[in-house]
């Protein structure tokens, strides 16, 4: 079976977009999934929220200019079949850099090249920065397969909406024709609310069997994991957020036949 590679997308912030990229990557790579995340957001949330360390140099920031190959910035993590390519601050002046360059939207594609010919992984899940800049429209062009990440609250759908038409742009203006949506999660629910629980149902009613039917609720212990440097099912295995992420990664790995 090829590598597949999946962006997680959404250019609002605060969406849970990190958390999701992390929990699903761990919990594939603990059903013996090979899994490798790429940080592509200059915050490196995603490198310390999986307890790795920051190094200047490390990140795909140079191999996107030529300088290097990202297989050799590849670094394991304590959990088993879960590797990163982390992030560092010099990744915020990579939009300005690209723009000089040409090819500028398929760099990030064609740097991935020798990582899926490896067969080292089965899946690579690119952490897209909370912007629609080059480097996410990169992630784009390089992805088989787009996941949303989308807040269970009023403005959720208008993000959306600007998502899907830049994957319709993207897909017709042959930059990667073959980019599909692989789904939309829904994340941060308070069954509590009755605002929750329309948003869901709105979103349902718009993207139908896209949404995956796992909701990823508002919890404690899913928001303290990251300062630890763990993912939730290392964290605390038994919580809520632990068993909602171990069953959207198996709706992830039946969509995506690995």
């Amino acid at each position: 079976m090829p590598t597949q590679v999946v962006a997680v997308a959404n250019q609002k912030g605060g969406v849970g977009k990190t958390t999701t990229t992390v929990n699903v990557g761990a919990c594939l790579a603990a059903t013996g999934r090979r899994v490798l995340l790429v940080d592509l957001d200059s915050q490196a949330n995603a490198t310390s929220g999986l307890g790795v360390e920051k190094a200047e140099g490390g990140s795909v920031y140079r191999p996107l200019l030529g300088e290097g190959t990202l297989l050799e910035r590849i670094k394991p993590t304590a959990f088993q079949d879960l590797s990163i390519i982390p992030s560092e601050v010099d990744l915020c002046g990579i939009e300005v850099e690209l723009a000089r360059t040409d090819d500028y939207l398929t760099r990030l594609r064609n740097a991935l090249a020798p990582v899926r010919e490896s067969g080292r992984f089965d899946v690579i899940l690119l952490d897209c920065p909370p912007a629609l800049g080059i480097l996410t429209l990169n992630s784009y062009a390089a992805a088989d397969w787009l996941v949303i990440p989308l807040q269970c609250e009023y403005y959720a759908l208008e993000g959306i909406a600007t998502v899907t038409r830049i994957v319709n742009q993207v897909r017709d203006g042959g930059i990667n024709p073959k980019l599909e949506i692989l789904g939309v999660v829904m994340t941060m629910f308070d069954a509590r609310t009755k605002l929750a629980n329309s948003v869901v149902g709105e979103v349902r009613d718009h993207f139908g069997p896209k949404v995956f039917d796992t909701v990823i609720p508002r919890t404690t212990r899913l928001a303290e994991a990251p300062s630890f440097g763990k993912p939730i099912i290392h964290y605390d295995k038994y919580s809520a957020g632990a068993a909602a992420y171990e069953v959207l990664a198996d709706e992830f790995a039946k969509r995506l036949q690995i």
